[in-house]
């Protein structure tokens, strides 16, 4: 037997962990995130983006938890100001030479993120969907995607790349050490806490909002029980 019904968040997490066997409904996908998550109306660029995001994970994750796939996009909703495109961090050379390089304000800043030449709090400023930053960062991508990020950091604003960064570090925590899987699991739905798979708790409540209704968003779809 199989009926259609909207998730919500009060539904038990062996429910929100049940494998999903039919295809998103995109559609309503987007009538309901454009009605509920940008007031009422999409740009082009907005929907291209979702679609990048929702393309990839149709690809290499169709039988994983929704939860994880809402709270991705809910991430991006926010790190990128709902343009849903990849984007360089906002800031000047002298901003980025304070805040991130070895000769700016914050030296041990600096170190910890492997920007240890002058130039490379600039050269390895934030970008993509999570804000990819510091010379460490982009050489452990560059090892794990087999290409030159570390010599062309701008590759990280490819929607492809962009997108692998975001699913993959979030999937293997490898931004903070924390996965998807610490906070949703048969056991657990924690959309506050998710917040330290990219950045501890920052705007962690109003993450979890967007996460929240993202969910609601992608679950419209046939369950077989």
């Amino acid at each position: 037997m199989c009926c259609i019904r909207y998730a919500d968040s009060s539904a038990t997490h062996e429910e929100l962990f049940v494998t999903i066997t039919m295809a998103l409904e995109r559609n309503f996908f987007f009538d309901y995130a454009r009605r509920v998550l940008f007031d009422g109306k999409f740009r082009q660029r907005q929907v291209d983006g979702l679609n990048l995001l929702l393309d990839y994970w149709d690809r290499y994750f169709p039988q994983d938890d929704m939860r994880w796939l809402a709270y991705a996009l809910a991430t991006v909703h926010y790190e990128v100001d709902r343009t849903m495109q990849p984007i360089r961090e906002h800031g000047s050379e002298a901003y980025f030479r304070k805040m991130y390089d070895i000769e700016g304000d914050n030296p041990r800043k600096a170190r910890l993120l492997g920007n240890i030449h002058p130039g490379d709090g600039a050269r390895f400023c934030g970008r993509g969907f999570v804000q990819l930053t510091g010379r460490r960062n982009y050489e452990d991508w560059s090892a794990r995607l087999d290409i030159d990020l570390a010599g062309n950091p701008d590759l990280a604003l490819e929607g492809s790349i962009a997108a692998t960064i975001l699913f993959e570090g979030m999937r293997l925590g490898t931004f903070t050490g924390k996965g998807f899987a610490d906070y949703f699991n048969t056991e657990k739905t924690d959309w506050i806490n998710a917040r330290r798979i990219v950045n501890h708790l920052d705007k962690a409540n109003l993450i979890a909002g967007f996460a929240r209704n993202y969910l609601i968003a992608l679950t419209f779809t046939g369950y077989r029980f």
